[in-house]
């Protein structure tokens, strides 16, 4: 959804119910997971991954920064809302400021990954998204250098019209949100 000015609240809560009730807008639900190459020639695939800590203590920081989703913590996006759970089936909405205008995305989990040396989530596209695709969001612990990394993975095509029509723009502002969301794992660990 495309808007000339900032949602209030009550609009976006309205907005978040009605998107609950919608199906997911893509067909491969959860290929995140074992993303495959014949995925590549029918959406854009991004993938970014980045060490934004080492040991224990970061570890336990990075899991409860993506409970937070302190990856959204950034100056021109806004997730609605930073208090919903991290489980499947959770609907939430990102608010994104860009170009004079704003962009109001619906989004539900589609599964949660919850192992002893990785933490995450992915979410797809509902209707009102303007791309259509799947998204994860993942932190890894890796038990020889005690590295943690963040990763993000997504798929996607344009799903609106202006999404369709602006797609060089589109590309650009998800890259840009992978190296951003990047910076903010970075300092919400630190």
């Amino acid at each position: 959804m495309f808007l000339l000015s900032k949602p209030n609240k009550a609009a976006i809560d309205t907005f978040l119910l009605t998107s609950a009730e919608q199906d997911l807008s893509y067909p491969n639900i959860g290929d995140t997971m074992n993303l495959s190459g014949a995925l590549k020639g029918i959406y854009n695939v991004n993938h970014h991954q980045m060490v934004v800590g080492n040991g224990e203590g970061d570890w336990k920081r990075a899991i409860e920064a993506v409970r937070q989703w302190k990856m959204f913590d950034l100056p021109w996006v806004e997730l609605c809302w930073p208090d919903a759970p991290i489980e499947d089936g959770e609907t939430v909405a990102v608010l994104i400021w860009h170009l004079g205008f704003h962009s109001l995305n619906a989004n539900r989990i589609v599964y949660v990954i919850d192992e002893p040396t990785r933490f995450g989530f992915a979410y797809g596209t509902l209707a009102e998204h303007a791309e259509s695709g799947e998204e994860r969001f993942m932190v890894e612990f890796d038990q020889v250098t005690g590295d943690i990394s963040y990763d993000i993975l997504a798929f996607s095509k344009p799903n609106h019209f202006l999404a369709n029509l602006g797609f060089p723009l589109t590309r650009y502002l998800q890259k840009q949100f992978a190296l951003d969301s990047m910076s903010a794992m970075r300092r919400a660990i630190k």
